[in-house]
């Protein structure tokens, strides 16, 4: 009894010690106009983005965040169209992957032909890689122009606007918070994403 109140005493001196070490302007920034309406996580990347393939495809920053997160808490993640000749078309191809729920099923080869094989540079080309990844070419096309990724374009954009986005990879909490990378412990990769990850749990628990 005596080793299980030790090491849960020693849990909460971890956290604690974790959490005072987060503050504002370091970790993290408060946004000056908090934007209502946001989702609880917001990760805005494009899949021309070196520093975002790195966040996703090498040191998992994204799957790290997600372990971390309280239950019920739902992390969304949005394309930004300003980076690349094909912004506008990647986004909105991100737009069909969410209305089709395959986002898992498409980031990885996505980033692959765009930034390793530079394979995608046309439209044609994105639509190819769905179909790669076992997306059925009649469901792609239709989802393309259809209403809900119109709508989903739509709320990328605003989204990115509403919070001022000047860059990514960039993280938001509950439209009122910024993650700061430059502000962590960058001295190994895996401290790096364990306090990244810590950061976006305390801003979603922070009262």
């Amino acid at each position: 009894m005596k080793k299980v109140l030790l090491a849960l005493a020693g849990m909460i001196l971890a956290f604690s010690a974790t959490a005072a070490q987060i503050t504002d302007g370091k970790q993290y920034t408060t946004l000056e106009k908090p934007v209502v309406g946001e989702p609880q996580v917001l990760e805005f990347f494009s899949f021309y983005c070196p520093h975002c393939y790195q966040f996703e495809e090498v040191i998992h920053v994204s799957d790290n965040v997600k372990k971390k997160l309280p239950e019920g808490t739902k992390m969304t993640k949005y394309h930004v169209e300003f980076l690349g000749p094909l912004g506008k078309d990647l986004t909105q191809a991100w737009a069909v992957a969410i209305a089709l729920g395959v986002e898992d099923k498409i980031t990885a080869p996505m980033f692959e032909a765009v930034q390793k094989t530079q394979t995608v540079q046309t439209v044609a080309d994105i639509r190819k890689v769905f179909i790669d990844a076992g997306i059925k070419a009649e469901e792609y096309d239709a989802a393309w122009n259809s209403f809900v990724v119109k709508s989903l374009v739509a709320q990328q954009e605003k989204a990115a606007a509403d919070l001022g986005l000047r860059g990514v990879p960039a993280m938001f909490v509950n439209g009122k918070y910024q993650l700061n990378p430059q502000g962590m412990d960058t001295s190994n990769m895996d401290a790096f994403v364990q306090q990244y990850a810590d950061t976006v749990k305390f801003l979603v628990e922070k009262k």
